[in-house]
C-alpha cells in the first residue's frame, strides 16, 4: 500500500462518481416565486402550497386524482387526416406535432376516459394546454364527439376540462368547423337527458369558449382562470380603454353570473361528485365508502385497469 492507492485513487473516484443534483427537484411558483419541492407540488395537484396559485396539470395527472383509485379506461378517438392543408410557417405542421408529442408524451391535445367518481360512472375529457396550447383541431373535435357518443351509449354524464388558446390555425377552416360539430355533440347529451358539466381551467379562450366550453349544464372554474373569447390586451387595444381589475378572470365571471362556481383544485373532485349525483337524482355519497385516492402518480401505465377490468363497469 502506498500514497497512490491510499490517497490518489480514492480522490479520483470521488471526482468521477460525484452526483449532480437533478434539475426537476424544485418547481418555482409562477405567482409568488416560492420554490416548491416536487413531491409536495405533485401531491398538492400542482397548486402552490404558499399562495394557492393553480399551475398547469396534465390530463393524466388530473384523471389520476379525479377517478376512484386513479383507475380509468381510455376511450378510443378516431384519427383525423394528418396535415390536411400541408401547412407550414416556421416549421412544418407534422414537425410541430412531433415536438408536442415528445414534450407531453400524448398523441394529441385531448384525453377521453371512462371511470367512476364517488362510485358514480362518468365519461371525462380533458385538454392539455402543453400540447400546442390545447388548440382545437380535428382530433379535439373527434374526441368530444367520441366522449359524447360513449356517454350516450353508456347513459353516463360527461365532465369536460377545458384549457385552450382557441382554434388550431394549422388546420384553418377545418379547425373552425369543430365549433358546430362539438355543439351538435353537446346537443346529443341534452336530448338523451344526460348532465354535461364543464370545468374551465386556465386559460380557456377563443373558439373553445365560443362553443362547447360554455354550453354546459353547470360551469365550474378553477381560481383565477382566464376565460374569454378575445383576451384583455386585445380588447384594450381595440376600445382604447382600461379594463376593470381581474376582468375575464374566474372570480369576475362568477360575480357577473357567467359561471356557477369557482372551486380550488383540491376540492374539485368532491364538488363534481356532489353535483353529478344531484343532477342524476342520486342520494349523496357516503365519504367513508369511497376508495382512497391514487398516490402513485400518473405514470405511463396509469389509465389501464388491471386484469383488463373496465373501470366504468
Amino acid at each position: 500500500m502506498n500514497w497512490i492507492t491510499n490517497y490518489v485513487r480514492p480522490k479520483i473516484n470521488s471526482i468521477f462518481s460525484r452526483r449532480e443534483t437533478p434539475e426537476n427537484l424544485w418547481q418555482k411558483c409562477e405567482s409568488c416565486g416560492t420554490m416548491l419541492f416536487h413531491r409536495e407540488f405533485k401531491d398538492n395537484l400542482n397548486v402552490c402550497t404558499s399562495c394557492g396559485h393553480h399551475m398547469a396539470i396534465s390530463p393524466r395527472a388530473r384523471f389520476a386524482a379525479l377517478f376512484d383509485g386513479g383507475v380509468f379506461t381510455e376511450v378510443a378517438v378516431p384519427e383525423p387526416v394528418a396535415d390536411p392543408l400541408h401547412f407550414r410557417d416556421q416549421k412544418k405542421y407534422p414537425d410541430r406535432m412531433k415536438a408536442a408529442q415528445k414534450v407531453t408524451g400524448e398523441k394529441e391535445a385531448m384525453l377521453v376516459a371512462a371511470g367512476e367518481i364517488g362510485r358514480t360512472p362518468i365519461i371525462a375529457a380533458a385538454q392539455d394546454f402543453a400540447f400546442m396550447g390545447g388548440s382545437m383541431g380535428m382530433y379535439v373535435g373527434n374526441a368530444i364527439i367520441a366522449a359524447a357518443e360513449e356517454a350516450v351509449r353508456l347513459k353516463r354524464p360527461l365532465i369536460l376540462f377545458s384549457a385552450a388558446g382557441g382554434a388550431r390555425m394549422q388546420e384553418g377552416i377545418l379547425s373552425l368547423m369543430q365549433m358546430p360539430r362539438t355543439t351538435v355533440a353537446v346537443q346529443m347529451l341534452k336530448e338523451a337527458g344526460l348532465p354535461y358539466i364543464v370545468v374551465l381551467t386556465h386559460p380557456t379562450t377563443g373558439g373553445v369558449t365560443a362553443s362547447y366550453a360554455m354550453l354546459g349544464d353547470v360551469h365550474i372554474a378553477e381560481p383565477n382562470a382566464l376565460i374569454c373569447f378575445a383576451g384583455p390586451r386585445v380588447i384594450e387595444q381595440t376600445i382604447r380603454e382600461t379594463l376593470p381589475e381581474g376582468f375575464q378572470r374566474a372570480e369576475y365571471l362568477l360575480d357577473h353570473g357567467m359561471i356557477d362556481r369557482v372551486t380550488p383544485r383540491g376540492q374539485l373532485r368532491d364538488e363534481l361528485i356532489r353535483i353529478t349525483r344531484l343532477l342524476l337524482g342520486l342520494s349523496p355519497v357516503i365519504s367513508a365508502d369511497l376508495p382512497a385516492p391514487d398516490k402513485s402518480g400518473p405514470g405511463k401505465g396509469a389509465g389501464t385497469p388491471a386484469e383488463g377490468k373496465d373501470a366504468g363497469a
